[in-house]
């Protein structure tokens, strides 16, 4: 019964922060759910837990969302039952992104319209998605009822492997939310100065709130691998010396056209363009985070990708 306390507290405080109407607060390291995965009794009868990644930013524009969608579809493509959870409820784009239409969102759950699971959308690249709403000044006003049925909702969620967060950018409290409760955090950059600037920001606040948490770098728009390079040595750097944590650099996504005509066709460039490069490297991201081998040398573009990125010093440890 403990246990199941621990989910409960956990889901509440999470109901809480996407209502806005709960404080950013850490949750402690036992009420994590990879905690209590650890917890938990194994064999006939039992669920594996599922695991959190948030995928968050410093600032807008860094292209995000779109690392969020084709990551959920390559960790599907590698065997995993995924969710993506549209978290950004002030600009929720995440179905605009795949084509989708949406019937209903979390706004009518969370006023006790919907059940969580009666408004998750399949779709076509196997995954499933929670669309996000627009107006986050309504949700701020729910009452303890309405939190109760979102949070009844979470609990009659199917068996997802991976559920990923894709938060808002910023370091508002409803981002700060949505990101400490998860087991991994992914912050996504770009090269660019200002991008740089607003990851450093978005890392020192998760430190902030708790030192221990592991945090992950994924470099978005790169020109090549060693740029890449500088600009995640630049941030672990700054973290380590000036924050005391450290900063995983789990890859980088090379600038192409082809992503863009992607989003232009609202199709995810993982299937729209499975050859191209940045496909390969969002490959490489999703078996880093699954802790899944990558394909050799002598195996096609995914072998070829996966020596550059150890020529860089990612995946070597």
């Amino acid at each position: 019964m403990e246990r199941f306390e621990k989910v409960r507290n956990a889901r509440t405080q999470m109901a809480e922060v996407l209502a806005g109407v709960g404080p950013a607060t850490v949750l402690e390291r036992d009420t994590s759910m990879e905690s209590i995965a650890e917890q938990s009794p194994t064999g006939p009868g039992t669920e594996k837990a599922t695991r959190i990644i948030s995928v968050t930013s410093g600032k807008g524009g860094v292209g995000k969302t779109t690392v969020s969608v084709n990551l959920a579809i390559s960790m599907a493509q590698l065997g995993k039952k995924v969710l993506l959870f549209d978290g950004d409820l002030g600009l929720a784009n995440i179905n605009v992104l795949l084509g989708i239409i949406p019937e209903h969102n979390i706004y009518e759950v969370m006023k006790g319209r919907r059940n969580l699971k009666d408004i998750i959308i399949p779709t076509n690249y196997g995954i499933d998605i929670i669309a996000g709403a627009n107006g986050i000044s309504q949700l701020a006003n729910l009452s303890d009822d309405q939190r109760e049925h979102f949070l009844t909702g979470l609990e009659d969620l199917p068996g997802y492997d991976v559920m990923i967060i894709d938060t808002g950018a910023g370091v508002g409290s409803n981002v700060i939310g949505l990101v400490m409760p998860a087991d991994d955090v992914v912050v996504v950059t770009t090269p660019e100065p200002t991008a740089i600037t607003d990851a450093y920001g978005m890392i020192k606040s998760i430190v902030a709130n708790r030192q221990e948490k592991t945090i992950k770098l994924v470099v978005n728009r790169v020109p090549t691998a060693v740029e890449a390079k500088r600009v995640a040595d630049r941030l672990i750097t700054i973290s380590s010396q000036f924050l005391k944590t450290n900063v995983e650099n789990l890859g980088f996504i090379f600038e192409e056209n082809l992503v863009q005509k992607s989003i232009r066709s609202q199709r995810p460039h993982v299937v729209l363009y499975p050859g191209a490069k940045s496909s390969a490297c969002m490959q490489h991201v999703a078996a880093r985070l699954l802790n899944r081998e990558i394909e050799q040398e002598g195996e096609g573009i995914s072998g070829f990708f996966s020596k550059i990125f150890q020529m860089v010093g990612i995946g070597n440890d």
